[in-house]
């Protein structure tokens, strides 16, 4: 078994926040509750452990409630030290064959990769740790503050979480380490060093990003890593989840008559959904208009008696300079990938709150930086993130899931359009987009940037 023991009994007076760090928001969640999403999601992890501190149990409770985790088994109470956190899952899996992966909960930014990486580690090691190479040269100073030796950056790494370890081993190291009058520790790593010096601990590469909240300033950087977060979305097959979920849904997709909004309906079909396509060029419908995006859901509904999900592939791409843009262009872009998005969402959410159901937009890697000759079209993608991820909290408490779709060059029509004929091999086939949507509207996730690549 591969048990996740998050670490939550931060204080957060470092931060100068009367509420422990782990509980302040970031994206429209608390931060543990990012951290305990990524656990919950990885596939090789079997249970999940928290451990706190006694005058936040109760608050731990409720966020697993709120959040419907299904691999939330024990809830720990912990103490004064961080070892003592540590010791209490220890002691919580006494003789139960299992690895014990413990993370910090201020790190949520932690992703499948590493997890798996550690557990891959741990079928070879009986300890093992997450680094990332030093960028800065480290000086070692005496009590005067005068350097005593400058190690070999090349030597040196910045450690991180999760630290993974068997069981009977950590716990070994740990009695040893009580019976020292002198023990103490804030590394788990370091225990096992210390105490079982023949035990050797295998590094596996982390990432700059999975860093711990400890400053005020780290929660400025950390939110805008969160907005340029993207998760990685499967665009070679179906999942079985996708393919038992999709049969009888109704589904309507606005922008369903060309290049991925037609390979999301003709694929649905395929499954057995009831889809209904909307689009200007088919039956008239305009996004940008409330009034016609009202009427066709209320059609829906009448004849269905439910929506389960609303897509919103429908957008334009003006590739041109601002200076040269016409107002008329302009305003168009802004309606159709913008305002469109707006009024969906709006008309949709009565429909999607019934059903606890999802929606899903679509943006671009323009999103994260305006580009020359894109500006219109970058400026509307940056705004469908922050809308997603925005929806995605107002709408949380009504069950319904908000994600988007970031596919990179895809042959569809509105790129051959702006770019002409390009080789085969250099862009997406919209068919993988579509099966990466599936996946997405039938998944638990809510909030997240879903990349798709080649």
């Amino acid at each position: 078994m591969n048990i996740a023991v998050i670490l939550a009994g931060g204080s957060g007076t470092r931060l100068g926040n009367s509420m422990p760090k782990q509980f302040l928001k970031i994206a429209g969640k608390a931060i543990i509750e990012h951290t305990i999403d990524v656990f919950e999601n990885n596939d090789q992890i079997d249970e999940i452990v928290i451990v706190s501190k006694s005058d936040y149990l109760s608050t731990i409770e409720q966020l697993i409630v709120k959040n419907k985790y299904q691999k939330v088994k024990k809830i720990l109470q912990g103490g004064k030290e961080r070892y003592h956190s540590s010791l209490a899952a220890i002691e919580a899996y006494n003789n139960i064959d299992c690895n014990l992966i413990f993370h910090d909960s201020v790190r949520p930014l932690v992703n499948n990769r590493i997890i798996d990486d550690c557990i891959q580690a741990l079928q070879n090691y009986d300890a093992v740790d997450v680094a990332i190479q030093a960028t800065d040269t480290i000086v070692k100073v005496n009590q005067q503050d005068c350097i005593t030796d400058i190690p070999l950056r090349s030597e040196l790494r910045n450690g991180q979480t999760p630290q993974c370890f068997k069981r009977e081993v950590i716990q070994k190291a740990y009695e040893i380490a009580l019976a020292d009058p002198d023990f103490t520790t804030t590394d788990d790593c370091n225990v096992i060093k210390k105490y079982l010096p023949n035990t050797p601990i295998y590094v596996v590469k982390g990432e700059i990003f999975n860093m711990k909240v400890t400053y005020l300033e780290d929660l400025f950087l950390i939110d805008k890593l969160f907005q340029l977060k993207t998760t990685a979305g499967s665009s070679l097959s179906l999942t079985k989840d996708t393919i038992e979920t999709i049969p009888n849904k109704v589904m309507v997709v606005f922008g369903g008559s060309y290049g991925i909004g037609k390979e999301i309906v003709d694929l649905a079909r395929k499954l057995g959904a009831i889809v209904y396509s909307y689009s200007r060029s088919e039956n008239g419908v305009d996004i940008s208009n409330e009034e016609s995006v009202r009427k066709a859901l209320a059609e829906v509904k009448e004849r269905n008696g439910r929506i389960d999900y609303v897509i919103s592939s429908a957008g334009i791409l003006v590739k041109e300079a601002l200076f040269s843009m016409s107002y008329s262009d302009i305003i168009s872009s802004i309606n159709i990938n913008l305002l469109g998005s707006f009024i969906v969402a709006k008309e949709s959410h009565q429909y999607l709150t019934e059903t606890s159901g999802s929606l899903l937009f679509y943006t671009s890697s323009s999103y994260t930086k305006g580009r020359m000759m894109y500006s219109v079209y970058s400026a509307t993608k940056a705004a469908i993130v922050n809308l997603v991820q925005a929806l995605s909290e107002e709408w949380f408490d009504d069950y319904v899931r908000v994600n988007c779709i970031n596919p990179e060059r895809t042959k569809t029509p509105m790129r051959i359009k702006n770019f002409g004929h390009e080789p085969e091999d250099t862009l997406l086939d919209p068919v993988n987009v579509a099966i990466a949507s599936l996946n997405a509207l039938v998944s638990k996730q809510t909030g997240d940037i879903i990349d798709v690549r080649k």
